[in-house]
């Protein structure tokens, strides 16, 4: 697949590698200069671009920025993406932390529709939840024992057929999570994220999380 990846913190730049690795051809992009991304560029041979070209023609795109720059990003150049191709987003909100104040999240929008939102697309909530090192090194083939798996959220359809077997490429069992409108049950804070669980662990965590936003991850 034609890739386009906009943001290569810890969590988009190791889905540049291994999807690149996987065969991908992979564009990506900063909110800088495309030279700034020269190393990885050539240690992964996915083409470096500027946040304007990276989603044209993909037939898959992947939005990996901080959550307060969401609203910085032009829904045009996700838009540049083929027809009906998914976009996944694999945003925190970390008010504390990084982000401060979103009104919107603060009174209860879950993240990845707030993300919607503003892209004017339809999204996927996957890969926020799992630790770096372990989407880089710990992805298996399917029926290993312990196999982990990741949640998706998002709209039922050809787009999320397409995203649920990404991930089981990737190395990782991929559990339907529902609507985008349930993905508040993968959010920070939640019995799932941050924890290397198998299918039904996952299914077990996403029916237990609690609707409320934990203080850790709220102002």
């Amino acid at each position: 697949m034609k890739i386009g990846i906009i943001g290569v913190g810890l969590i988009g730049g190791t889905l540049t590698r291994r999807l690149a690795a996987l065969g991908h051809a992979v564009r990506v992009a900063n909110s800088r200069d495309p030279e700034t991304l020269a190393d990885l560029a050539a240690e992964t041979g996915a083409t470096a671009v500027w946040a304007g070209e990276a989603a044209a023609d993909a037939d898959l795109v992947i939005i990996s920025i901080p959550q307060k720059n969401t609203p910085l990003l032009d829904p045009a150049i996700v838009a540049a993406a083929k027809p009906g191709a998914p976009v996944i987003e694999t945003n925190n909100y970390y008010p504390q932390q990084r982000d401060g104040r979103i009104d919107a999240l603060e009174e209860g929008t879950p993240e990845s529709v707030w993300v919607s939102q503003h892209l004017g697309v339809p999204v996927y909530k996957v890969f926020n939840g799992i630790y770096w090192k372990h989407l880089l090194e710990k992805g298996v083939p399917a029926g290993e024992p312990g196999r982990i798996a990741l949640p998706v959220a998002g709209a039922d359809g050809p787009a999320k057929d397409t995203v649920l077997a990404l991930v089981d490429e990737l190395g990782f069992d991929p559990v339907d999570a529902g609507p985008l409108e349930e993905s508040w049950r993968q959010q920070p804070g939640t019995p799932v994220y941050g924890q290397d669980l198998d299918a039904d662990g996952v299914r077990k965590a996403l029916a237990e999380a609690p609707r409320e936003r934990p203080a850790e991850f709220s102002v």
